[in-house]
């Protein structure tokens, strides 16, 4: 089996004890040198500034590839693009662009008045700059807001149009839900490199309720075989085996790449990393 090429999100500090938290968390894992990293906007765009301190200062001191998340919540065209230009003028040449979830108290996604209404137009207008290599999102089970089954591949075919080079997509458990994905992708005429998005499991209740908000459904297997774990004390052995399981079998139907969600706690990414044959690089892990 061919190791993967690999990529980790990281999400930025709202406190002190996040901030020593994050650091740890790339010193851990920048010896498995990834393709790139990608660092979240917050819920709402709250963490808005401190992404963009974030962003930066991972460059600097680890030299990573950083993908900057970018959305269209709360904020103008104008705003918008003021940001990505900071991001430029940091050496960023990567930005995840998406629409971004409902500000705190929203229902629903509503567009600023004089913002973007959707991450289509949001990547059209950044691949006019002609200064970043543009990743987008995709959804391997039906979306909180789309309109039908379908509508996922409809929408990542229209941000790819609009000027995305690859998408990386929500997390899910079984990895025939993401070969039904692909394949129907590449029925609508995808050509873009899709890259799974893989949760390793930190915490089985905690992972259902994210899964419960954007739509990943959660196999029954899983529920009782943590159950079980749980009384035996088993729950880091199984979350281990259940990733790398999952990633096995994504490479060995011909995946490439993978997208880890680190939650900013690096262990159990690293463990699944090493098991699938990735060997940190030994000057870096000294720097760390």
């Amino acid at each position: 089996m061919t190791a993967p090429r690999i990529s980790f999100e990281f999400f930025p500090p709202q406190s002190l004890e996040a901030s020593f938290r994050l650091w740890e968390t790339v010193q851990v894992l920048a010896p498995m040198s990834p393709e790139f990293v990608s660092v979240t906007y917050g819920a709402g765009g709250t963490t808005r500034k401190l992404t963009h301190e974030a962003v930066g200062a991972i460059k600097r001191n680890y030299g990573l590839n950083v993908a900057a998340h970018l959305t269209c919540v709360d904020a103008s065209r104008a705003e918008t693009l003021e940001i990505a230009e900071a991001y430029a003028e940091q050496g960023v040449t990567e930005i995840v662009a998406l629409r971004g979830d409902a500000p705190k108290g929203a229902d629903r996604f509503t567009a600023h008045k004089d913002g973007f209404a959707s991450s289509e137009e949001l990547v059209a207008a950044l691949a006019k700059t002609g200064k970043f290599k543009l990743r987008v999102g995709a959804y391997p089970e039906r979306h909180p807001d789309a309109a039908d089954d379908f509508a996922d591949v409809t929408w990542l075919k229209r941000k790819i149009d609009a000027g995305a080079s690859s998408a990386i997509t929500q997390f899910f458990f079984e990895a025939d839900t993401f070969f039904r994905f692909r394949d129907a992708c590449v029925k609508a005429g995808i050509t873009a490199p899709i890259i799974p998005g893989i949760l390793p499991i930190q915490s089985w209740e905690g992972t259902k309720k994210f899964a419960a908000r954007c739509g990943a459904s959660v196999p029954l297997r899983l529920d009782e075989g943590f159950a079980a774990a749980k009384r035996d004390g088993r729950e880091a052995l199984l979350a281990l085996t259940q990733c790398t399981t999952l990633c096995t079998r994504l490479i060995e139907e011909g995946v490439e790449d993978l997208h880890f969600y680190t939650l900013n706690r690096p262990e159990l990414t690293r463990d699944v990393v090493r098991a699938l044959g990735i060997v940190p690089d030994v000057a870096l892990e000294k720097v760390a």
